[in-house]
């Protein structure tokens, strides 16, 4: 039997998780919580296999309390069920321990197979969100080969505008003139398909 504990602040849809619940023979109500602070207090005596999370919470966000609970339950896992399709808060949610990501208003069929793998160590999510998933790491991907085309002084000024350094400092810095510096900045915005000096310091920045 794989206990569940559901945290969500909309009573209407805490209660039709935990009908789901109820109507799985392999399913069980550990709890129903509707508040952040409420699953704090409660959720560690009652070491559930897997906790449903509602991402936006009246008193915090899922992801801090999912942050909070992960070292006191190592062996649980976190499925956020959201309205929320945002990669923010998507990898935050992720970042903070989630194992699983779903869409509200999925299937009951696909809320019960998602518990169901993720009491056995999979990473249910729903479709839009794998996509996004994938579509990041790919992105990443292709950012770290474009980094890679840089020549070991582009990287060095990129590296100095990344930090908010102005041509004349770069200039000083590297012992070259700030018409070589412009011509530097211009080959690595072409390189790397960008229009800005804030463009190519987010790719720098997430390399």
């Amino acid at each position: 039997m794989i206990s569940v504990a559901i945290v969500e602040d909309d009573k209407f849809y805490n209660d039709t998780l935990k009908k789901v619940l109820d109507y799985h023979p392999d399913l069980q109500c550990a709890g129903q919580f509707f508040s952040g602070k409420s699953a704090l207090e409660n959720i560690p005596e009652l070491r559930p296999d897997v906790v449903m999370m509602d991402l936006q919470l009246r008193d915090s966000m899922g992801h801090q309390i999912i942050s909070a609970l992960l070292p006191q339950l190592p062996k649980t896992s976190f499925i956020v069920c959201s309205n929320h399709e945002e990669e923010d808060k998507i990898f935050d949610a992720l970042k903070a321990g989630a194992i699983g990501y779903l869409i509200k208003g999925e299937s009951l069929d696909k809320i019960v197979a998602s518990i169901l793998d993720a009491s056995n160590g999979a990473s249910p999510m729903s479709n839009s969100i794998g996509r996004k998933v994938l579509k990041y790491f790919q992105n990443q991907n292709m950012e770290k080969q474009l980094l890679q085309s840089l020549t070991k002084s582009e990287m060095e000024i990129l590296s100095l505008i990344s930090k908010g350094h102005q041509y004349k400092e770069i200039a000083e810095s590297k012992s070259i003139s700030t018409e070589t510096v412009k011509k530097h900045i211009a080959n690595i915005y072409k390189k790397l398909g960008v229009n800005n000096k804030t463009e190519a310091a987010n790719i720098f920045n997430q390399k």
